[in-house]
This record gives C-alpha cells, sequence and structure tokens, in this order.
C-alpha cells in the first residue's frame, strides 16, 4: 500500500493515502478565471512522480527533471514485504541514477551502495522492486517491472489509456502479452517465445530487404553461390595446410642460398672457359697440322742447271741452314703440342671440377626445396590464417543466406508449434481464466446490468497470445473506458491474490473522460467495495464536477477523499505549489 507522496519543498501539496478506494480531488475555486485550468492543477504529475520513484528511468523529458523541479528531493512512503516498518524512497531529478532508501529491505545489494550517503544505484531498485513487489524470479526474459507498474499505475503521457491490453502506445503485442500473462497466471514462458519469433521475423525481413539490394546483395549472396565458393575456399586452406605441415625449416637458409648461388656461379665460369679452351686447342691442332720440314731438294738441281757449281765451304753453309730450319721447325712443334697438352689437361680437370660443383649444387638446391627459412614459414602461416579467415566468413555468409531462404519456413513452423502449446496451457490453467472471465463479466454487469454481453477471453493466436476484454457497446469512448477499468480491476484483484502484484491501482481522471454518470458512480462503488473485500488500494483523480455528477447518483465520496485537494488557482493551486 502506498502511504505518503511528499516533497522536501514546502510549497509540495503532501498526498496522505489510505487503503482501499483514495480520490483525488482537482476544485473550482471561488473567483476563478475562466482562463484557469484544472488540467494543471497536477492529478496526471501525481501520477509521472509515482512513475519516477517506483524506478523510472529519467531522461530531460522526465517531469522530475524539468529545470524548476530537478532541486527538489521528491518522497514515497509505502508498505514493503519483510518489513515492520513503512518504506522511504528518496529521489531527485539532479540524481536520477540514485535512490534513497529507508530501511533497506532484506537481501539488498550492498555493492550497489554509494559510500557515505546510503544511495542505491537505481538498477538495484528495480531489481528489488521487481523481486519483493511482483514476486519475479532472477531471470524472467520478456517480463519487465516497470510494465507490471505501467499496467498497475496507467499515464496519460504514453496513451496508457488508448486500450486495455497495453501499458503505452508503442508497445507490441507480444510484449504486452508476456507481461499480462504472467500477471494473469498464464505460462509467460510460451508467451515470451511469440516475442522471440517476432525478433527473428522481424531479422529475416530486414535481411531480405537486404538480399534484394544490388550493393548488400553481394554481401549475402545465395546459397549455390556461397557453395561453390566454399569448396575453393576449403580446397586453398587444405592445400596451406599440407604446406604447414611439411614444411622443415632449415638452419643457415640465406648461407645455404648464397652458397647455392655461389656454386652456380663458379659452373658458369668453368664453362666460360672450357669455351675459350676448346677454341685454342682446335688453333693449336691446326696449326700443327701446317707446321712441316722445309724441302730444299729442289735446290741443287737449280743450282746444276744454272751452270753453278756449288763448293764444299756452300754446301757447309747449305746444310747448316737446313738443319736451322729442321730446328726451329721442331722447336715450334713440340710448343704447340706442349699448348695443346696443357689444354686438354686443363679442360679434363674443368670436367672433373664442374662435376663436383654440380653434386654439392644439386645437395644444396634439394636442401633448399625440401625447407625453407622461418620468415617464409611464419609467411605461409599468416597466408593460411588469410585463408581460414576467408573461409570462416563464407561460411558464416552460407548459413545467413540459408537462414533467409529456411527462416519464413522455420517461422511459420514454430509459430503454429508454439499456438498449439499456447492453447493446451490455456486448457490446462482454465481455472484461472474461468476465474478471470467470470469476475470481468461480473464487473461489467455491476456497471451495465445483465442485459450488456461481457467478455474476457484467453486465444493462442499466431503471432502473439490474444487477451480480448469486451463489453457490447456502440463504440463509445466512454464504453471503452469502462473496459479498461473491469480489465485492470480484474487484473489487480487476481494478481494481489495470487502473490504476483503489490496490491496498487491508480488511475487518471481521464479514464472517465466521456463515461456516463450512471456508469462512474457504479465504478466508484464497485471500486471501494473490492478493494474493501480484497485489501487493495485504488487511487483515482477527479475533476469536482465530475465527483459531483458521481454524489448525484447516490455515491457517497466522504470517506474516500483525500484531506489534500488541488485548485485550478494559477499561482499556488496545484500539486507542487507553483506554476511552471
Amino acid at each position: 500500500m502506498l502511504r505518503q507522496l511528499g516533497a522536501d519543498d514546502s510549497r509540495f501539496r503532501t498526498l496522505t493515502f489510505h487503503p482501499g478506494l483514495n480520490i483525488l480531488v482537482a476544485d473550482i475555486t471561488p473567483g476563478s478565471r475562466d482562463t484557469d485550468s484544472r488540467n494543471g492543477a497536477g492529478k496526471s504529475s501525481m501520477i509521472e512522480l509515482l512513475h519516477f520513484l517506483l524506478g523510472e528511468r529519467a531522461d530531460s523529458s522526465t517531469l522530475a527533471a524539468r529545470l524548476e523541479l530537478r532541486g527538489i528531493e521528491f518522497t514515497l512512503s509505502l508498505d514493503w514485504p519483510q518489513l515492520t516498518t513503512p518504506l522511504q524512497v528518496k529521489r531527485t531529478g539532479s540524481r536520477p541514477g540514485w535512490v534513497h532508501l529507508n530501511p533497506l529491505p532484506p537481501d539488498t545489494d550492498r555493492g550497489q551502495l554509494e559510500l557515505n550517503t546510503g544511495h542505491l544505484r537505481l538498477p538495484e531498485w528495480q531489481r528489488l522492486i521487481e523481486r519483493d513487489l511482483f514476486g519475479l524470479p532472477d531471470e524472467h526474459a520478456g517480463i519487465s517491472g516497470r510494465s507490471l507498474v505501467s499496467f498497475l499505475i496507467r499515464r496519460t503521457s504514453s496513451n496508457g489509456y488508448n486500450a486495455a491490453v497495453r501499458s503505452h502506445g508503442r508497445q507490441s503485442d507480444a510484449d504486452a502479452t508476456t507481461n499480462l500473462a504472467y500477471l494473469f497466471g498464464l505460462d509467460w514462458h510460451l508467451a515470451d517465445r511469440y516475442r522471440l519469433l517476432k525478433a527473428r521475423d522481424t531479422a529475416r525481413t530486414q535481411m531480405q530487404k537486404a538480399a534484394q539490394d544490388p550493393l548488400l546483395g553481394r554481401i549475402i549472396g545465395k546459397v549455390a553461390d556461397l557453395r561453390s565458393e566454399i569448396a575453393l575456399a576449403e580446397r586453398r586452406v587444405w592445400d596451406l595446410e599440407r604446406q604447414v605441415s611439411e614444411f622443415r625449416v632449415v638452419p643457415q637458409y640465406e648461407h645455404l642460398r648464397e652458397q647455392a648461388d655461389g656454386l652456380d656461379q663458379q659452373i658458369r665460369q668453368l664453362r666460360a672457359r672450357d669455351v675459350v679452351d676448346r677454341r685454342n686447342l682446335q688453333d693449336l691442332e691446326h696449326a700443327l697440322q701446317e707446321t712441316t720440314d722445309p724441302d730444299v731438294s729442289y735446290l741443287e738441281p737449280v743450282y746444276a742447271e744454272l751452270g753453278v757449281l756449288l763448293n764444299d765451304q756452300v754446301r757447309r753453309r747449305f746444310d747448316e741452314v737446313q738443319a736451322f730450319h729442321e730446328s726451329v721447325v721442331r722447336n715450334r712443334r713440340r710448343y704447340l703440342d706442349e699448348e695443346a697438352a696443357t689444354i686438354r689437361r686443363r679442360l679434363a680437370q674443368s670436367e672433373t671440377d664442374r662435376q663436383q660443383l654440380g653434386d654439392q649444387l644439386a645437395a644444396t638446391l634439394r636442401t633448399l626445396q625440401e625447407g625453407g627459412a622461418l620468415e617464409a614459414l611464419t609467411t605461409l602461416q599468416q597466408v593460411l590464417a588469410q585463408q581460414q579467415a576467408l573461409l570462416s566468413a563464407l561460411r558464416h555468409r552460407y548459413e545467413a543466406a540459408q537462414a533467409l531462404e529456411a527462416t519464413k519456413r522455420e517461422i511459420t513452423q514454430a509459430r503454429l508449434t508454439l499456438q498449439q502449446e499456447m492453447d493446451r496451457d490455456i486448457e490446462d490453467r482454465r481455472g484461472f481464466v474461468d476465474e478471470a472471465t467470470v469476475m470481468f463479466s461480473e464487473f461489467a454487469r455491476r456497471l451495465y446490468g445483465p442485459g450488456r454481453t461481457a467478455h474476457l477471453k484467453f486465444e493462442a493466436g499466431d503471432k502473439s497470445l490474444r487477451i480480448d476484454p469486451h463489453i457490447d457497446s456502440d463504440n463509445s469512448v466512454g464504453i471503452s473506458s469502462m473496459v479498461i477499468f473491469c480489465f485492470d480491476l480484474t487484473l489487480s484483484v487476481l494478481a494481489t491474490r495470487a502473490g504476483r502484484a503489490p496490491g496498487i491501482l491508480v488511475h487518471d481522471s481521464h479514464l472517465f473522460d466521456g463515461v456516463d454518470d450512471r456508469q462512474l458512480a457504479a465504478a466508484l462503488s464497485l471500486a471501494a467495495e473490492v478493494t474493501a473485500r480484497e485489501g487493495l488500494q485504488y487511487i483515482v483523480t477527479l475533476n469536482s464536477d465530475d465527483l459531483d455528477k458521481a454524489r448525484r447518483r447516490s455515491f457517497d465520496a466522504d470517506e474516500f477523499l483525500l484531506s489534500q485537494r488541488l485548485t485550478d488557482r494559477y499561482d499556488d493551486g496545484g500539486l507542487f505549489g507553483f506554476r511552471f
């Protein structure tokens, strides 16, 4: 139960609540001007402050964060499970990420406390609300304490009065019904699976749009094309892995490579020298063939024919000349033979040297071919890593492309399966469903009599759990509002009985806009009766003229009115005691 809403600003009109029905009235003051309005009296502001103090995340649009209010510390006093005294919650718009609790609820994570101040971080306060006020387990994906609070304390600013099964205008059906399933006692895990399927379907739709884009479509690709690319990439990776596994690091690889280059250079030089030697040998052999003894036998016959008689002295000198010439020829032939022999020996040695150098070069090249330097192995490993990353990316694209082609069928099948499971759960929990249906119908009959058909249906839809509160009408605004009233009252009673809600329900006066006088009086009477019977607290804000309409319909409001009343006086009549 809420006890008190206050502030450390003396101008603020402290509101003290009591069990059962609480009516906060906004009056028209005597002498007020036609330009004055109760729309700024603070009825909706009270609800905004309740949300602020019950863990709402604050931003620049939050009421308490307004420049004129951010320095005020607001306080909410409320009953808390396991505490014998009311819990005081204090929070200010200047430090929205912290709250001050006194006393601390049991099992509060003290690691979330600010040193020396006792302020608690906002997420821990939200966790305490979920655990202690709503009985949520530690893991409750799909359910939010803030959403549960918003169903019990609806806000006009969030369009909370547009539909009974949504707490704010932008809430999805799957999100809303998951939270409602918890409050009504249905299997909220099943209801949450609708939300997960919706998320998958949304992702699939976005991927499908991307795949149709000329640029992004190439990023995702097609299954058949990617399958071929993966096969080729796998082959490249396999080849590189084999090369890495067989790679042998050769010590002093660079030295061996230089040695091989030197051996090859020596072999080339020997071959070039052999060419020159063979050419020289050919020239020597040709010169030997041309080197012969001179023929002087023709001289004597010539001299005799000429009548010249050669004496012994002349003949002796002629013999000496002939011997000299023969000596010269012999010396030349011997020189040429020696040079040719030298060249032949050099060619033979060159052949031997080239054979040895060739063997050494072959051995060195085999060593280099069988292994490599450490730098080469590192480079090879880097290339392998790049190809493995490419293969992994291709596989992810392949999975995405497969998912894009197959997910629609899978989602359709999953929805059908979930719908069947949800149907079974509703049937298994028929007691909860029937109790909610009967209670809603009884509340509607109290407002409109037995002649108006009313029902609360629970049905497993294809995209969400369907909860349909209905009262036969001509689609008037007033009857739509009373559908919300009956629905919220049913929800609060059943959730509080099961320990899944704190027994608090708050409505803004906007709920009763367009409601007939008879239904307004009947709704207030019903709320007073149900809250007294069930031990609930129902807080509602009303304009004084609407309250007068209910009184004229025999509703006695005196015992339910809050002592503090708001007025339309411009300067100091509202909840805050000043205008801003």
